[in-house]
Formats: C-alpha cells, structure tokens, sequence
C-alpha cells in the first residue's frame, strides 16, 4: 500500500491535501475522519467531504470542487475498479461524508455500501447521462455479488446498461454538470466557485471533443480491437467500431474459433492494432497480435491513474488516447 500512496503523492502534486488525506489513511481509501491528521470530516472544517467511487469521478469531484472540497477515493491508483470490495473502515466511513458520488452498476460492493449508508448526498452519476444497452459489452462485469445489491439496482443491472460513459467526452461532460449542480446545492456557500470551475472544466472537454471530432474524421479505418468492451461509447460517439476480443473476461484466452473470426475481420476492416489495458494483463491481446501479424498498443480506460498510465490526468491520458488511435486507424 505504501507505494502506492507513494505514487498517487508522486502522480498528482496538484492534489496534495487529497493525497495527504488518503495517504495518512494507510490506503484504506476511506474518508479522511478516519485518519487523525484529518478533522476534515469531522465538522469543524470548511471543507466539503466527498468520496468518489473511483478515479473519473474524483477527477471531477477534484476539478469542480478545487480549494473547498476534501475528496478521497474508494478505489485506489492501480487497482481494478470493477472488483472493489470495501474495507469495514470504508463502508464505516461512507456514513460520515458530506456526499458520495459514485457510479450504480460499474461497482456492485460500492452500490450496496452505498444504500446502505447514511450519508446526505449520494450522487450516481449514472442518473446524469443517458446509459446505453450495449448487448454483451454490459456483461464483461457481471458479479456473482450483485444479486446482494438493492431490489432497486436489479432493474439497471438487468437491462444491460455499459456503465463506460466517462470515456465519451460529451457523455463526461453531462456528468461534470449534474455534479456541479449537486455540490452547489449541498454547499450553497460556495456555489459561484463550483459553477466557475464546472464552466472551466467544460470548456477543456468541449475542447477535447473537438480534438476527437478533427483528428478522427479521416481515417483509413474506422475499426479497433480491445482487450476487453471498455470504448463502446467512445467508438459510438466518433463513428468507429470497437471490436472487443473477451467480452466476458478479459483475463482469458481467446478460442482458436474467435481469434480466427478477428483475423478475418482485419483483413477485411485493415485493422492494424490490438489495445490492450494498463490495469489488465496484455496476454490475449499479444496472443491475437501475433497470431495475426498486427500490431498492439495502449488504450487506457481511465479507471486509474498510476505511473504507468501516460498522462498526470483525465485530459492527458484522453489526448494519448486520441494519438494512439489516429495511430491505429491511419487518420490523415
């Protein structure tokens, strides 16, 4: 654990009293109350007690929220998100911020703790966007642990909503705005200053959109191969087409029948690169590579900032995103 607090502290200087705060808590990820060095939860402080679910929304907690908000992350740098299981000290610490903003149905351990808190101010993302039903793509995280998770959730899980909005801009966009909003009602006090930084936040994404838009326009190919269903919504967005090669498990090994079916379709499509994750083994994907004399590279999901990833923030590691795939699909 320490090194990895060692990195978020390394990672993301802006963002001190953040890593500070989930630094003192030995990277149990909970609220900062429940480190000594921090009474930010404790009520005697001005500052705005939020726990983000995992690192796309602690960004924009982050972002929006700038000097008077405390965020900490229930999900830490290099951990996969989609398998969190919480700590008792998490789940204890939920009850005692001022907010939690998290993403129903991306984390079904997140989702029940949340439920079951007592906490004023929970915010799901998920009711900020449209979610789209994306077949199969919805199932790469099924959890044999969601069927614990509220009557109220089972509704959404099973209609198959792909829970990976963040990585449209636009789709990020409309999230950033209903957690401005949130956080203006919950902390009247500093309203104005929420406002103006969601305006700023919005104009860099409206500015990476743009960038997406211009440098995906003219491309040789339109179509992509994921380890796994993470860029549905990204590829929807800009006219490509995500081919994932597990949609399940992005752990196992393709069948001989499905790498042969994606060796076709590159020779039919021009693919020329398979992209694998940061957070997940790059094995199936070398596995297809070579088998099909194409090439492999980088396509990170966001759900983490580490020392691996290539970029310090949400917007840097979009725009390697970006260079990598006008890479991949000959932009022009």
């Amino acid at each position: 654990m320490g090194v990895m607090n060692g990195i978020r502290l390394r990672r993301r200087p802006l963002i001190t009293g953040t890593a500070v705060a989930a630094a003192t808590a030995l990277g149990i990820g909970a609220l900062s109350a429940c480190s000594s060095d921090s009474s930010a939860a404790q009520g005697n402080t001005d500052k705005f007690d939020v726990v983000a679910s995992f690192y796309p929304l602690q960004y924009l907690a982050e972002e929006i929220g700038g000097d008077h908000v405390n965020v900490t992350t229930l999900t830490e740098p290099g951990q996969e998100p989609h398998d969190l299981e919480l700590s008792t000290k998490q789940t204890a610490g939920l009850g005692e911020a001022d907010a939690v903003l998290y993403l129903k149905s991306l984390q079904p351990a997140v989702d029940e703790a949340v439920a079951q808190s007592g906490v004023k101010d929970k915010i799901d993302a998920a009711t900020l966007t449209t979610l789209e039903d994306h077949g199969d793509v919805s199932h790469d995280h099924a959890h044999e642990g969601e069927e614990h998770a509220e009557e109220e959730h089972s509704e959404e899980e099973e209609s198959g909503l792909d829970p990976h909005v963040w990585l449209d801009p636009v789709k990020y966009a409309e999230i950033a705005q209903g957690v401005a909003k949130a956080f203006e009602k919950a902390d009247p006090d500093n309203a104005a200053d929420y406002k103006k930084n969601a305006e700023d936040l919005a104009g860099r994404l409206d500015a990476l959109n743009t960038a997406y838009e211009d440098g995906l326009k003219n491309t040789e190919t339109k179509v992509f191969f994921t380890n796994h269903a993470s860029f549905t919504y990204l590829a929807e967005r800009y006219g490509l087409t995500a081919e994932a090669i597990n949609g399940l498990d992005p752990e196992s090994e393709p069948s001989p029948a499905r790498i042969k079916e994606l060796q076709e379709e590159a020779k039919a499509d021009g693919v020329t690169t398979v992209f694998y994750e940061t957070l997940v083994s790059d094995k199936t994907a070398k596995t297809l590579a070579k088998d099909a004399g194409l090439k492999t590279d980088v396509l990170d999901p966001l759900e983490g900032i580490t020392d691996k990833s290539k970029g310090e923030n949400y917007i840097e590691v979009m725009e390697s995103n970006l260079k990598a795939l006008q890479t991949a699909l000959g932009a022009k």
